[in-house]
């Protein structure tokens, strides 16, 4: 009986053993998962339909490789809903580990140390190399010397030029190395009344501004450490003056986006994400079949250079993740590896961020592969070369803010002919101001 007992007594503890280790067992292969925020569409404000392809495939290859990690994201979250999104799950301390960061919102995340700081990281993973990144891509997601942010996809500024208006006006496109005198002159041979009405309906510039052209003119428009602006500076007010010298060509009248697209317009600026879009069916049937077009540089002020401003989307960390090697390789995964930014070219508008994917080959043929074999693809190294050379926004908590009430003020100067220099002063005293409270 007591023998009966104790084999009772023993089996049981053995159950309670194995019932303990199954549940130990299953606590730790229990999945890992990593929050991911993202948000829909494009980043350029193009169509494109394949927003969710790259992630999904990286998703995928991350999963495979770490069978105890799921990956979830919220699907349907709009670009322009994604800051509310967001600044909500912050809020409610559920920030996603790994997540995409709108370069509006990059300043702010920095500061509210919303983002890890990845110098660390970067510093001990030998298999890491940040040269490989454009520079002014990688420059994006750094914040007063420390780095918050990878680049995930890249687009530089472009002048867009009607090559079918310039031809016949006998005018030749401009070369890459073009200057503002080039740009006057052109302008200047186009503006005129095709049908005698007395009134202009050939133009030679639209959506150019005051930045474009301070930008290619060398000026450094913001003190970072100060946290001041200086429209004072003489390479700005020689910007403000070319620019108030086109508007004047126009004799007062408004160009307007439908003059352009009607191809009444030689020139103006767009994103290459809006080039890639628009040269490519069913969209270029859309926009801009009824002439020739193509993109090349900025032309340069006296004082700079062929600039182009550089837009990146840029990914980061939580400051509060929980799976910080999980996450860094995740992150690397989707800004640093190659094959998924070759996808950037295949699935997305913009260009990867990595020197190697964007100067390749079969980055040019996925560019090639939806534009008729007539049409010309922007060159790979001059596209590279944009990227390489280009500007990004100034690390300004209040940036945006500032050049709103800058551009309203210059407007007013070349609309009513104010003085150039006073005017600027004044503006910039203004602004200043606003960025001190």
């Amino acid at each position: 009986m007591k023998k009966t007992k104790y084999i009772i007594i023993t089996i049981a503890i053995l159950v309670l053993l194995a019932v303990s280790a199954g549940a130990y067992i299953n606590k730790d292969n229990k999945p890992i998962v990593l929050e991911f925020g993202m948000f829909a569409g494009s980043n350029w404000d193009v169509a494109n339909p394949n927003s969710y392809v790259i992630i999904d495939k990286a998703i995928e290859q991350f999963e495979k490789k770490h069978s105890n990690v799921k990956i979830h994201y919220c699907s349907g979250i709009l670009k322009d809903d994604y800051s509310e999104w967001f600044s909500q799950q912050a809020l409610l301390g559920k920030t996603p580990d790994v997540f995409m960061i709108l370069s509006n919102d990059f300043n702010q995340f920095a500061s509210l140390g919303l983002l890890k700081n990845l110098d660390e990281l970067i510093e001990k993973d030998a298999s890491f190399d940040k040269n490989k990144y454009f520079g002014p891509a990688l420059l994006s997601g750094e914040y007063y010397g420390t780095q918050y942010a990878l680049p995930y996809e890249t687009v530089p500024n472009l002048m867009f030029v009607n090559k079918t208006l310039l031809e016949k006006e006998g005018i030749s496109v401009p070369s890459s190395d073009w200057t503002w005198n080039d740009l006057y002159e052109i302008c200047r041979k186009v503006t005129k009344d095709i049908n005698g009405d007395g009134i202009l309906d050939q133009f030679g510039i639209y959506n150019y501004d005051w930045l474009d052209a301070a930008r290619t003119n060398g000026a450094v428009l913001f003190d970072e450490n100060e946290m001041k602006i200086d429209l004072s500076d003489e390479k700005v007010v020689e910007a403000v003056k070319f620019i108030k010298m086109l508007y004047n060509l126009n004799q007062e009248q408004n160009v307007t986006q439908e003059d352009f697209d009607s191809g009444n317009v030689v020139f103006m600026p767009l994103s290459f994400a809006e080039y890639r879009t628009y040269k490519t069916y069913p969209y270029k049937m859309k926009k801009y079949l009824n002439f020739q077009w193509d993109c090349i540089t900025f032309p340069a002020g006296k004082n700079g250079g062929n600039i182009s401003e550089v837009n990146t989307l840029l990914m980061g960390i939580s400051s509060k993740t929980a799976h910080e090697e999980l996450a860094w390789e995740f992150l690397k995964l989707l800004t640093y590896d190659e094959e998924i930014q070759m996808d950037i070219f295949r699935y997305s508008q913009g260009a990867s961020v990595l020197k190697n994917v964007t100067s390749s080959q079969e980055a040019e043929l996925i560019l090639q592969e939806d534009i008729e074999e007539s049409e010309k693809v922007i060159d790979n190294i001059l596209l590279s070369h944009v990227i390489e050379e280009g500007t990004v926004a100034p690390k300004i908590l209040k940036y945006n803010e500032a050049i709103t009430i800058a551009n309203g003020g210059i407007q007013e100067i070349i609309r009513y002919d104010k003085n150039v220099e006073s005017s600027l002063k004044i503006l910039e005293r203004k602004i200043n101001q606003y960025l001190k409270q």
